[in-house]
Parts: structure tokens; sequence; C-alpha cells
């Protein structure tokens, strides 16, 4: 059963060491999601898995002691998914790989590690089914949920200003906060894609594995720099 989860975004600029002199303007972030990631380890899970979005390439498990790397970003810092030895396999996706970053920080150590790469234009049952599996085992399992909310919030945002994207971006962080798996559900994936919401499918594995696990949430941070919404939740 799922006991625990925290939701962060995954843009490569949380690494200080990427995002290099314009650090600072994102500590609120990171310290949001560094405290949503203690909720996790104080459920004291048997496993967690980290989910978040990809391309269709990445899509699917990795196990832990998987690597990533922020090399194509110019910054020599390599990550691992979890303790143990190097898993010999394909690289982490970029979500995955921030994920691996914000566990060294904390110096994950509660539980096992894995993750999903998950297609972002994954369709709603599909994400629901995948979050039901997840917790399908009898486990006490934790969940990592990486994405972001739209890239259209101004002008000068990735997907320029788009006038929908502000309220789902509304939408998205009032269940995130409330752990309203129903609302979650509901999200409109082509309006999703078309906002350029990376985190919408992952948010929907998440509800799948909720289900009916009633557990509570709190938004921890609510902003958009950049033009992208950001939300950190912690639900336990």
């Amino acid at each position: 059963m799922l006991v625990a989860a925290a939701v962060c975004p995954s843009p490569p600029l949380l690494v200080p060491e990427v995002a290099q002199g314009a650090a600072p303007e994102l500590d609120a972030l990171r310290a949001a999601c560094l405290d949503a990631v203690a909720v996790l380890a104080a459920a004291r899970p048997e496993r967690l898995v980290v989910v978040g979005p990809t391309g269709p390439d990445a899509a699917g498990t990795y196990a832990q002691g998987a690597s990533g790397s922020f090399r194509g970003l110019g910054v020599d810092l390599d990550v691992r998914l979890g303790d143990g030895d190097p898993a010999q396999e394909r690289p982490l996706p970029q979500s995955l790989t921030v994920a691996a970053w914000l566990l060294t920080r904390t110096a994950w150590s509660a539980a096992p590690v894995t993750g999903l790469g998950v297609v972002q234009s994954l369709g709603t049952d599909e994400c629901l089914a995948a979050g039901r599996a997840l917790v399908g085992a009898g486990e006490r399992v934790a969940l990592l949920v990486m994405g972001d909310g739209s890239a259209c919030r101004t002008v000068k945002a990735p997907g320029y200003l788009d006038e929908r994207a502000e309220p789902f971006d509304k939408l998205a962080a009032r269940a995130l906060g409330a752990a309203d798996t129903a609302a979650l559900a509901g999200l409109d994936a082509e309006l999703a894609g078309e906002l350029r919401a990376a985190g919408r499918a992952p948010w929907q594995v998440l509800a799948g594995a909720a289900g009916e696990a009633a557990l509570r949430g709190a938004l921890l941070y609510e902003d958009a720099p950049y033009g992208v919404g950001y939300f950190v939740a912690a639900w336990s």
C-alpha cells in the first residue's frame, strides 16, 4: 500500500551547479523539495519508487543503482538512484536524475529505490493502472513523483503565454495539496499536453497508487518562476 508521497518539479536548475549564478532564485523551492522527501523517510517505507516524465525511448523501470548525469548541461556531476552497486543499464532520464540528486541531498537510506519513467503522453487510464501496479505487492511503498506544471504562464515561458495555463495550474496545485486523487485523475490529458505540463502523467500515476489510501496532503510550494508552474506537495 502507499504510505507516503512527495511531489516535486524536475527542472535541472534545482541543482545549484547547473543553475550557477541563478541558484539562489530557487532556494525556497529546493528547501521545500527536501522537506517533502523528509516526509517519505519518516513514513518508513519498505520501498521507494521515483516516478518522472520521459520521452518514449526512456520509459519503463530503472533498478537501484541506475546512474544519471548532468554532463550534458556542462556540469561534471553524476548521481545514482539509491545505494548499492551501479546498475549496468541505460542512463536515467532527466526527471529521475534530478530526483536522484534530491535523494543524495537527504542521504536517503530509508528503503531500496527504483525508478519508473512515464511517457508524458500516456493516457489517464494507463497512468492510473500503472500506479495501482506499483502498490499491488503488499509492501509499504512511498513515491517521489517528479514533474512540472504548465510551461505557458508568461510570454517568456518555454510555451509562451496561454490564458488557460494559470487555471490549469491552480486546479493541479489544489489537488496535490489536498491529496485529491479524483481531481488528479480528472486532469485533462490533452490540455496538459498543449500547455506542456510534464507532470500530468506522473501525477495521475500517483492518483492510481493512492487509491483509497486516504492520505492527507500539504502544499509546500507553489510558484511559476520562468513561466513554468512548480509545485511541491507531501502526502502522508
